[in-house]
């Protein structure tokens, strides 16, 4: 094999359509933009969501509600779901995380008190409701609020 003899696959590299060459080209004359108007002419761009000069869709629309940037979003475990759990077991996030109640490791986590709980267990949240962390403890086990602001 020599370097000037290697070549693509037939039909890997289709040669680039040839605009407005003539009449036999297939896309002479007005080279495929039609007749007229402005996307016929040079530069005729029109913007994302223009309408022709109607009032675009966007701005008819009502704007409500406002979304704040630093907004903390909260993954949600209640006590009821801690009972899966042995006895004398270390819950934190890696843990929940593996047992498939939290979506990540890393968002804070609130312990919330619906359900019952007769197992004893440490358990580390970010953040824990009262009547929640009154059902561990009634439980025999503790809640350390770790990362809490």
């Amino acid at each position: 094999m020599k370097l000037n003899g290697i070549q693509g696959h037939a039909g890997s590299r289709p040669s680039r359509k040839r605009l407005g060459c003539g009449v036999a080209s297939g896309q002479g004359k007005t080279g495929g933009r039609g007749h007229k108007g402005q996307k016929s002419r040079t530069g005729g761009k029109v913007m994302r969501g223009f309408e022709g000069g109607q009032m675009p869709l966007i701005r008819r629309l009502p704007k409500r509600g406002f979304t704040p940037r630093n907004k903390v979003f909260f993954q949600l475990v209640n006590v009821e779901q801690l009972g899966a759990f042995e006895a004398d077991v270390v819950i934190d996030a890696s843990v929940l995380f593996d047992a498939g109640l939290i979506r990540n490791a890393v968002d804070p986590i609130k312990l919330l008190a619906s359900g019952d709980l007769a197992v004893k267990l440490d358990v580390r949240v970010t953040h824990a409701s009262k009547a929640a962390i009154a059902k561990v403890e009634a439980a025999g086990g503790a809640v350390n609020l770790a990362g809490a602001e």
